[in-house]
């Protein structure tokens, strides 16, 4: 990413916009996952310890910039960002657990099976998976039963068995042969494990918003290269970062051997790669001009972030 001057204000706005957003969608979170109360309290209070509070909010900043293009009531908009993330802390909060990556540490607090106790950890990741779909499918999301349906197939497809599911069993598959992966293999595993649920952020808006199919098109096209960027700056960020910037453990990727862009290329053909990626999805927003900035903007962030 450049560090020029004039990319500083689009930054600085990117940042004020995102800490927003990230309120915002907080606020939504702590309305969906209703306070902890009844024999249920344990589930609900792993839940909201699981989605609220901490994270980048990259995937809902995307739906509520995306649906702003097309003037979307933002409590609609808000609604279906709240459901997105809920799904991606469902995820988390599974790749976390022993069986998986067995990791300790999560957005700088212990996991949430560390914290309560693994069969509650399944479970909130259950919940909160099946509380996604129940928000999207609600009439308070979108008056159009057919926009809502959309939602939840979009939503469905990108978290399934040809998405993140799928992703991630390729790449359990990769690390218990412990074969070298080509670069087309490793660039599919991530696609479906990272990058189908970023491209269903940033199309969700344009959904909502009733957007014609060239636009819809290019907002998925923005989001797949933005997903695609963003795996590999997590991946550079694994190798050369610190628990304490990241707010996870690192180093975890080289040591159990699993298949990466970095451990394949190397740092600097890496970097050129997320690079290039980064301002490919910027050019599939040219058709919006200035008003598509701040989505240029992440792009950019989604390479530079330091957690």
């Amino acid at each position: 990413m450049s560090n020029s001057a004039t990319d500083a204000p689009a930054e600085e706005a990117l940042r004020a916009a995102m800490a927003e957003a990230a309120a915002e969608i907080d606020q939504a979170l702590e309305v969906l996952i209703p306070p902890p109360e009844g024999p249920e309290a344990k589930l609900f209070e792993a839940m909201r310890y699981a989605a609220i509070g901490g994270g980048k909010r990259l995937r809902g900043f995307m739906v509520l910039e995306g649906a702003r293009q097309f003037g979307v009531a933002r409590d609609a908009a808000l609604r279906t960002a709240a459901a997105i993330e809920m799904l991606h802390a469902y995820s988390l909060v599974h790749d976390d657990l022993p069986c998986m990556d067995d990791d300790e540490l999560r957005r700088g607090k212990p996991t949430v099976h560390k914290a309560f106790d693994e069969a509650t950890a399944v479970l909130a990741g259950d919940a909160l998976q099946a509380n996604a779909f129940y928000v999207l499918s609600e009439a308070d999301t979108h008056a159009d039963p057919g926009v809502r349906a959309e939602l939840c197939r979009g939503l469905a497809r990108a978290a399934g068995p040809r998405g993140m599911c799928g992703g991630q069993m390729l790449d359990m598959l990769a690390e218990e042969a412990g074969e070298a992966l080509e670069e087309a293999e490793i660039g599919r595993l991530q696609m479906l494990k990272t990058g189908k649920l970023i491209e269903f952020a940033a199309e969700a808006g344009a959904i909502l918003g009733k957007a014609p199919a060239q636009l819809r098109h290019a907002f998925a096209a923005y989001g797949r290269d933005v997903g695609a960027a963003f795996q590999i700056a997590d991946d550079l960020l694994d190798a050369t970062a610190s628990a304490e910037e990241t707010g996870k453990r690192t180093g975890k990727d080289a040591a159990a051997g699993k298949a990466t862009l970095v451990g394949l290329l190397g740092i600097p053909r890496a970097q050129a790669q997320a690079e290039r990626l980064a301002a490919q999805a910027a050019g599939h927003l040219d058709a919006l001009g200035d008003r598509a900035d701040l989505l240029r903007a992440l792009a950019r962030y989604a390479i530079a972030r330091r957690n």
